[in-house]
């Protein structure tokens, strides 16, 4: 049966519907097998608890031991494969740069990198685990009495080995409970670092200034977090000038306190004319933190989180903004987020700000590596009325195997906690698998 001439010119005006490939398409497919192989385990508690109980235990074993997981080749080698490679870069400088490679040709903005020395404190407890536990009762008090700290200097040179794995537009993350037990006895006890300490802070700073890389401070342990917050206020007032953010600090969301202590550093900016580097995390310290100073509920988190976020966007948080004489001060905001909603949304705000010609700020986004990838792919598929896509970054860690067991315990931690959202990226992850099994059999 033919066509009339008629049905041919409205099957040729008919617009051909073309459907956006699957977000997780570009994942390589070692890359997604890997995944799905640890979104498996993450998202079905009776594989996820024993894994964090095996993690945990080995986190805490003593360097040089059977169980230390850098000279064991078995433990090496089963942990390398998969939760180092899915959550970390690579143990060498070369490797690790190789990876940061690997993960910008994906499509990027950048990396935000941390060298992983760190040190964690349990509030049910009482104790510390990590790079800066000492390993006598008086270390700590010897390292007082010497002018010279060698667990600072350990952290200072991996540090700056660290800006040498990216490049400009990238992002350094500090920990800096990882240099060590004098370090965090200061921040535990509210004293102020040691000059050795703040010069080598001063110094990477800028080091990454001259490189136009940018400094993310981490949020750590509540134990240590006053102490690490002031300094970084102190970094901010120094390195955030003209407009531009080169020192970030992180408000954690799920604290009752972050609005209260954003007000604090927002009306500091304001005052002083510096810009706020702000980064906004739910949080990651759930399991150790004191339980009293974290939000009842979920809601109440995610409520504090998008708040926080679309105010920043809209140059309007408390006061600052949206009362007469309380000026909103200069801010670049960096959202890193798993939520799917909380960033689609925050970067559909500022869109349609930025079309309006509506005051908001710069604004990037950032997923942990090995984790969201389907939000992040997501992400890099939106573009605004000019074309321009969304600045989406990844955030990753370095180090020896041992060195990142405390990081690899908290993503462990995390996916504990977030239940749905692991299993979203089970389903996911299982989909795009699907689909290229159907391509290579339709073969």
């Amino acid at each position: 049966m033919r066509l009339s001439l008629a049905a041919h010119s409205k099957l040729a005006k008919t617009p051909i519907k073309i459907h956006p490939p699957s977000p997780l398409s570009k994942l390589p497919t070692s890359v997604l097998l890997r995944s799905l192989l640890v979104s498996t385990v993450s998202s079905k508690r009776f594989l996820l608890s024993p894994s964090l109980s095996i993690l945990s235990f080995l986190s805490k074993a003593r360097k040089g031991s059977f169980l230390d997981v850098d000279r064991n080749p078995i433990l090496f080698g089963v942990l390398k494969k998969t939760f180092f490679n899915q959550f970390c870069v690579g143990v060498s400088k070369a490797q690790a740069q190789a990876d940061v490679q690997a993960l910008k040709d994906l499509g990027f903005r950048g990396v935000i990198i941390t060298y992983a020395r760190e040190t964690t404190f349990d509030h049910k407890s009482g104790t510390i685990h990590g790079q800066g536990v000492p390993d006598t009762a008086n270390s700590a008090n010897e390292a007082k009495g010497n002018q010279f700290d060698p667990e600072v200097e350990a952290w200072r040179t991996g540090t700056l080995e660290t800006i040498d794995l990216v490049g400009e537009g990238d992002m350094l993350a500090l920990k800096m409970s990882g240099a060590g037990a004098r370090v965090i006895e200061d921040f535990s006890t509210g004293q102020t670092p040691s000059r050795q300490f703040l010069d080598a802070v001063e110094e990477i700073c800028n080091e990454c200034k001259k490189r136009s890389i940018r400094v993310v401070v981490d949020a750590e342990s509540q134990n240590f977090q006053k102490g690490i917050a002031q300094v970084t206020l102190d970094l901010m007032r120094t390195f955030n000038r003209d407009g531009i953010a080169v020192v970030y600090n992180t408000y954690q969301a799920y604290l009752k306190k972050t609005p209260e202590r954003l007000a604090e550093h927002l009306a500091a900016a304001s005052k002083e004319g510096f810009t706020l580097g702000l980064k906004l995390v739910r949080g990651a310290y759930m399991l150790s933190d004191d339980r009293s100073l974290i939000h009842d509920t979920k809601q109440n988190t995610d409520n504090a989180y998008n708040g926080i976020a679309q105010g920043a966007l809209k140059r309007s948080i408390g006061e600052f903004g949206a009362t007469p004489g309380r000026p909103f001060p200069s801010l670049n905001l960096l959202l890193a987020s798993h939520n799917r909603e909380s960033v689609l949304t925050a970067n559909k705000l500022h869109q349609q700000r930025r079309a309006a010609g509506l005051p908001t700020v710069p604004v990037s986004f950032a997923q942990l590596h090995g984790m969201s990838d389907e939000v992040s792919f997501t992400l890099l598929q939106e573009k605004d009325e000019s074309g321009a896509k969304p600045e989406v970054y990844k955030c990753t860690t370095w180090g020896s195997l041992s060195e990142c067991m405390g990081y690899l315990v908290r993503r462990a931690k995390e996916n504990q906690d977030a239940v749905l959202r692991t299993l979203d990226e089970y389903v996911a992850l299982k989909t795009e698998a699907r689909r290229r099994a159907r391509q290579i059999f339709s073969f």
